[in-house]
């Protein structure tokens, strides 16, 4: 199987990645309703160079060492995993708060510099980010494929069905923003977050080494 033919199905993956709700989702819409569409627009990018830079890390050294070690590869799947449910339930936890984690409140990034730096940091802090890059990826690039510039590739292309997702977000929020404001629209995607999350967690758990 070609790289072009998995691209299909990883592209899909990566955009229910991005879709549940979570720190990107929670920046892009803070910056969107406080800042506006520019500034939300300016992180969105910020967010994007974040996956690539996971991407190129991976595919410099570690997933070439956790391909080539099942027991390697293992210890971070299930670390992963346990990280991921604890998020889970953390994330449940913030149900008691009125807003759920989407707080909307204080000022926004609004330079393109801020606002980048922003989603840059966002995104490098992001544990489904970095699950995704090391442990999800690789499983999606052939084995007839060099695996360093497969997984670099894919993140590519991640980041710009992410970026393409966000803009949609934006474009959304703008045309929605009183709706979106209200509490308990922001602790229902708290709670899709969470229920996401676990998804993402029993994902990662049935994964196999490439």
């Amino acid at each position: 199987m070609s790289l072009l033919a998995v691209i299909p199905a990883f592209a899909l993956t990566a955009l229910l990645l991005a879709i549940v709700p979570g720190q990107g989702v929670a920046m892009v819409l803070r910056q969107s309703l406080v800042g506006g569409s520019r500034a939300a627009i300016y992180s969105v990018l910020g967010n994007s160079g974040g996956l690539i830079i996971w991407g190129a890390m991976s595919a410099v050294g570690l997933s070439a060492v956790f391909a080539s070690s099942p027991t390697a590869f293992a210890i971070l799947k299930w670390a992963g995993v346990l990280f991921l449910v604890g998020l889970s339930i953390q994330t449940l936890f913030e149900l008691r708060k009125e807003s759920g984690k989407f707080e909307v409140s204080g000022k926004a990034k609004t330079s393109f510099i801020s606002a980048f730096r922003l989603g840059l940091i966002t995104n490098l802090t992001n544990v489904k980010a970095a699950v995704f890059a090391v442990a999800f990826i690789p499983q999606f690039v052939p084995k007839d494929f060099k695996l360093g510039r497969g997984i670099f590739i894919l993140s590519c292309v991640q980041a710009a069905t992410s970026m393409v997702w966000y803009f949609s977000l934006v474009a959304v929020v703008d045309k929605s923003s009183a709706f979106l404001s209200k509490p308990k629209i922001r602790r229902v995607l708290t709670a899709v977050s969470a229920v996401g999350i676990l998804a993402l967690a029993t994902g990662l758990a049935l994964s196999h080494p490439r």
